[in-house]
């Protein structure tokens, strides 16, 4: 990791000091490697340890770095892809899916969410709980709203509960015809669930997926993933499939048309 002159850049010297960072992580680093000390790099690069910090810290923030306790600071892998712009389309839980099952209850969605699925605002829904880990490090979150009507089977008293009836509800909605689903993106901050789940603070950015899947000509299933925003980047398919809306509110990217019905 070599050394350069900061003090004629006319930008901040933490900025300048992680572009040169991130090349030394791109050229000389591996994943999961340590790196010097603070003290070390601050005296490599000729800059106070407070500047080093503002540096080490948005990249952090970016996802290439990672900091845990009783280890350093090491070199974070390469982000998750979240496929937002792809035509493929499957139910989850089909073969190929990354996500787990931790659990599944009853419950009323959110109003939002009930009105995506045209049920009442008082209706329970089955509400699967999944969660998405790469390299060992929790990246997202999930809750997979499924009404009654999509997956009757599942309505008995004896059905099975926790993961065994996640599992159960993802089966059941595999046995329906998946006409379309469409898919929309937003930046947002984590709830304290989220957080949690995520293993980040409250606040934290993430990214947001909404998804929509249609059987029946009607929505059989709402999904909402929460994704770390430090840890996962968004890929397109399609770029003609990508609609950017503006307006009220946060911006959200629609990747695919209405289904077909």
């Amino acid at each position: 990791m070599g050394t350069t002159q900061l003090e004629t850049v006319p930008e901040p010297k933490y900025w300048h000091l992680k572009t040169v960072l991130s090349e030394a992580l791109d050229s000389e680093f591996s994943v999961g490697e340590i790196l010097p000390n603070e003290r070390d790099l601050a005296a490599r690069f000729g800059v106070a340890r407070a500047t080093l910090r503002q540096a080490l810290e948005q990249l952090e923030l970016e996802g290439r770095l990672q900091r845990r306790r009783g280890v350093g600071t090491t070199v974070a892998p390469p982000r998750m892809g979240v496929a937002v712009g792809t035509e493929q389309h499957s139910w989850p839980g089909t073969a190929g899916d990354a996500w787990q099952p931790a659990d599944c209850t009853a419950a009323v969605p959110p109003a939002g969410i009930a009105g995506l699925l045209g049920t009442d605002t008082d209706t329970q829904v089955h509400t699967v709980r999944r969660s998405r880990v790469n390299d060992g490090q929790p990246v997202a979150a999930e809750l997979l709203y499924v009404p009654e009507t999509s997956v009757p089977g599942l309505t008995a008293p004896d059905a099975p509960s926790g993961a065994a009836r996640a599992r159960a509800v993802l089966r059941e909605l595999q046995r329906l015809e998946l006409e379309g689903q469409d898919r929309a993106v937003e930046l947002g901050s984590a709830r304290v669930e989220d957080a949690r789940e995520l293993d980040r603070l409250p606040g934290a950015p993430v990214l947001v997926v909404t998804t929509r899947f249609f059987a029946g000509g009607r929505t059989a299933a709402v999904s909402v993933a929460t994704y770390r925003a430090d840890t996962c980047r968004l890929t397109f398919g399609d770029p003609d499939g990508v609609v950017i809306h503006h307006g009220a509110g946060a911006p959200s990217l629609d990747t695919s048309p209405e289904p077909v019905t």
